[in-house]
C-alpha cells in the first residue's frame, strides 16, 4: 500500500523533510551529551537543532500546497519555545562570561 503510489519529491518535501530530521536529531545529540556527562543535560545544540526543525517544518507547513493546520499548530508551539530558550542560554552565557573576567581583572589588579 506504501509503495504503490508514486512519491512526489518537491522543494517544499525536502524542507520538510529536513525540518523533520533536524527536529527528531536533537534528541540524538541531547542522549549523547547526557551520556557523556553521565546526567541529563540539554546541550545549546539541542536549542539549536529545535529551531532550526520546528521553523523549516513549519515552513512547509504553512507555504507548502499541503497548508496543514495540524502540522502549523504542531510546530508553532516547539519552535517559540526553543527561540526563548536559546535566547536564555545565550544571555546566561554572556552574563556568565562578563562575570568572570570581572573577577580575573579584580584578581589581577589586587596581586599587581
Amino acid at each position: 500500500f506504501l509503495f504503490s503510489h508514486h512519491i512526489i519529491i518537491t522543494p517544499w518535501k525536502i524542507v520538510g523533510l529536513v525540518g523533520v530530521g533536524l527536529f527528531t536529531a536533537r534528541w540524538l545529540v541531547q542522549v549523547y551529551y547526557s551520556h557523556k556527562a553521565g546526567r541529563p543535560v540539554t546541550p545549546r545544540m539541542f536549542w539549536i537543532l529545535s529551531m532550526a526543525g520546528s521553523l523549516m517544518a513549519l515552513a512547509y507547513f504553512i507555504f507548502s500546497p499541503k497548508q496543514d493546520m495540524v502540522g502549523i499548530l504542531g510546530y508553532v508551539f516547539p519552535s517559540l519555545i526553543a527561540d526563548y530558550n536559546l535566547y536564555l542560554d545565550l544571555t546566561h552565557a554572556k552574563k556568565v562570561k562578563a562575570t568572570v573576567l570581572t573577577q580575573t581583572s579584580c584578581n589581577e589588579s589586587y596581586i599587581s
